[in-house]
């Protein structure tokens, strides 16, 4: 069944942070390396001082120059200022500092980029093989089969140990639902036997006229009995088969098999008083021809059972968007949108929805639509009732034959 999800607040990568930290860190020792760099400069150059300027050069006054070339020219004109060696040494020192900087921190910022976009590689590099564990997991969760598995190739590292432990998880998980199905099929294979027996041990008598008027009515309660008791294992063996992967594909078109549905539920529709509309058209799939009856079947039987007398009850077939689709709408109680993913559970008919059925219905109708690689959508109507649509891929993966099914009621 499709489900819609909140959207997720916009979040950083882990490989948009492990870029950001390796690049912080890059600019962090750049800067700390600069600062050291420049300050042993500035010790080296004031430590080696002596051997450009002599003592006494440093300690001699600046002297002006006298004779006429030192008077002024003009009336704002000004000697030319003489320096001494010290200070000469002093503006070189300074001089030579600066651009030390400057190009250092020039340096530092292209060193920096270039290190983020290294990182970034190196990241992308190191976190493909994460993604693709991820977009495994992924296409697992949304397919909902168990059959795949990582097999992760490349070093044997974290990434390696980590798909090898999901893969191990999946074992256990398909092992355990396997059993579970098959404990299911064999427990209900196993049910029908004594039941048929009960059932002719009631009919064969009653049908001779063999059993007093008085006692009548409790057999024949014991026979409805008996009928909902096989209708139930038969719903359950549909269940188990549904959500088994061992199917053979065959062309399938959703037409026909929404036919098949509306003919042997025109009797209880018209008993109900349940006008079924139909508009069927051109609907190829590739899957089980019996499991996709039963999906049409037990879509219609859900829309003339939960429904009320007058009610009316579409079934449409066709294709869009590449998809191939069976949609049936019916009238009907009104439901609250957050109890419609309840009825897809097994055993679950809703607050208000009447009926004899099982509970089982839609339960089949989304395992086998989830095992033919299809999706469900349920919606409630404004006026009451529900519109399920069945979506299937017109060419699907192997998906293989198994028994007879009943219908699920």
């Amino acid at each position: 069944m499709r489900i819609r999800r909140r959207p997720r607040p916009a979040r950083l990568t882990l490989r948009g942070r492990l870029t950001l930290m390796t690049t912080a860190v890059f600019a962090v020792l750049g800067s700390g390396l600069l600062v050291l760099n420049w300050l042993s400069s500035r010790q080296l150059l004031e430590a080696n001082r002596d051997l450009v300027v002599p003592a006494t050069a440093i300690t001699e006054p600046a002297v002006v120059p006298s004779g006429p070339t030192s008077a002024p020219t003009g009336p704002f004109e000004t000697p030319a200022a003489v320096t001494s060696p010290a200070q000469r040494f002093d503006d070189f020192q300074h001089t030579v500092l600066g651009d030390l900087l400057t190009r250092s921190l020039l340096l530092l910022a292209a060193f920096t980029v270039l290190a983020a976009l290294l990182a970034r590689w190196i990241g992308r590099r190191s976190l493909h093989r994460l993604d693709q564990v991820t977009a495994t997991a992924r296409r697992i969760s949304a397919d909902s089969t168990l059959g795949e598995r990582l097999a992760l190739t490349g070093p044997n590292d974290e990434v390696r140990e980590l798909a090898d432990t999901f893969d191990a998880m999946l074992d256990r998980l398909d092992r355990g639902f396997t059993a579970q199905r098959r404990f299911t099929a064999h427990a209900s294979h196993e049910l029908r036997t004594p039941l048929t027996l009960q059932r002719t041990a009631l009919e064969i008598p009653l049908a001779q006229g063999r059993i007093p008027d008085d006692l009548k009515p409790a057999i024949r309660r014991a026979l409805d009995a008996n009928a909902r008791s096989e209708r139930l294992i038969a719903a359950l063996l549909t269940l188990a088969r549904g959500e088994s992967e061992d199917l053979t594909p065959h062309p399938v078109d959703l037409a026909e098999a929404a036919g098949s549905a509306l003919a042997d539920l025109t009797d209880e529709a018209h008993e109900a008083g349940i006008h079924i509309t139909a508009d069927p058209g051109h609907a190829p799939a590739w899957g089980d021809p019996s499991l996709l009856r039963q999906v049409a079947l037990n879509l219609l039987a859900n829309a003339v059972r939960h429904n009320h007398h007058g009610g009316t009850a579409t079934m449409t077939t066709g294709t869009s968007a590449g998809q191939s689709f069976i949609e049936v709408a019916n009238t009907g109680p009104v439901l609250d949108p957050q109890e419609v993913p309840a009825l897809f559970e097994p055993f679950q008919r809703g607050r208000q929805r009447g009926g004899d059925g099982s509970g089982l219905g839609l339960a089949v109708v989304r395992a086998i639509t989830r095992t033919h690689h299809g999706t469900v959508t349920a919606t409630p109507r404004p006026g009451g009732g529900l519109t399920v649509r069945v979506e299937l891929p017109r060419r699907g993966r192997t998906v293989p034959p198994p028994d007879t099914s009943a219908p699920a009621r």
